[in-house]
């Protein structure tokens, strides 16, 4: 099969026309299988990857198909479902191509922003043909709209937010990510400031630590850069946040950063903190969770 075109990778962003609403689904998309438990379509999924483990108790006789990434197609081809969700970010474009190689229906999301996931919340109460949870979905837009407007009149706080930590010629680099991601957009409702906002992601690695290698301006994602100890003390972050996912920060990733980054005013401040990393990247349902527990984080 030939590589999706842009064009073709939008078309599957569409609400499904599948002549009813599903009734046998695979989620490959772990924000979005809790999503389908919360909003009430739980009995509809036959299967999902290793990595959807929330609702845990939903989940426990739920048929695994491997990770978002590298799922076993055949498995998923043999749960016989009506739709198959997928991820532009979580999956990758190999595994769409495979999934309708395979004769499947897919539907692919991917929104950036906190208004985006309301909205495929939305677009699912499409897919499923129901309104019954609409009242849900819209209590969560409310809370959203609450919390930016309490953040708006407010002090912004400068942060810093990895996603990945790692090792190269004796140097420690992270990888965080710019205000283009889901992620940005959701802090920023607490009042927070990516000091990252308008960094792109370089190639090679050599080239985003700032050494000889040259940038090549064409290749891949740009939203996730890769930084320097250096660069990061230089723009001075207020807040460090450690997630625990996808990279599992822990005490140790914390001690890291408190030696390399001790005179950045988050360090010195002792404003640096490990946090449930499906807070920040888990776009969904989970939005209301994240809405209950990040602000603690940003408060003066």
């Amino acid at each position: 099969m030939a590589e999706l075109k842009l064009e073709e990778l939008q078309a599957l962003k569409a609400i499904p026309d599948l002549g009813g609403p599903p009734r046998r689904v695979v989620s490959l998309v772990p924000s979005m299988t809790e999503s389908l438990f919360a909003l009430g379509f739980g009995a509809t999924v036959v299967g999902a990857t290793d990595y959807c483990i929330h609702p845990a108790e939903q989940l426990e006789d739920m048929p695994r198909v491997g990770g978002p990434k590298n799922p076993d197609i055949d498995q998923v081809v043999a749960l016989r479902p009506d739709l198959v969700f997928v991820n532009q970010e979580e999956n990758t474009r190999q595994l769409v191509e495979a999934l309708l190689e395979a004769g499947l229906q897919v539907w692919l999301t991917f929104p950036q922003t906190v208004d985006e996931a309301v909205d495929v919340l939305r677009q699912l109460l499409g897919v499923y043909h129901s309104d019954l949870p609409a009242m849900q979905v819209d209590a969560l837009q409310k809370a959203v709209d609450w919390a930016t407007g309490a953040a708006e009149s407010g002090p912004k706080l400068r942060y810093f937010c990895p996603v990945w930590q790692d090792e190269s010629g004796g140097q420690t680099w992270w990888m965080t990510f710019n205000r283009y991601t889901y992620a940005s957009s959701l802090l920023s409702i607490f009042g927070g400031e990516n000091i990252f906002a308008d960094r792109e992601r370089r190639h090679p690695l050599a080239a985003d630590l700032g050494g000889d290698g040259q940038d090549k301006e064409a290749e891949g994602d740009r939203r996730y850069p890769r930084v320097s100890a250096e660069e990061i003390i230089a723009l001075a972050p207020e807040l460090i946040l450690l997630p625990s996912e996808p990279f599992a920060f822990g005490e140790e990733h914390k001690q890291v950063v408190y030696n390399l980054l001790s005179e950045t005013p988050a360090v010195q401040r002792e404003r640096v903190y490990l946090v449930d990393g499906s807070l920040i990247t888990w776009h969904g349902t989970r939005l209301a969770k994240a809405l209950q527990e990040l602000p603690v984080y940003f408060s003066i």
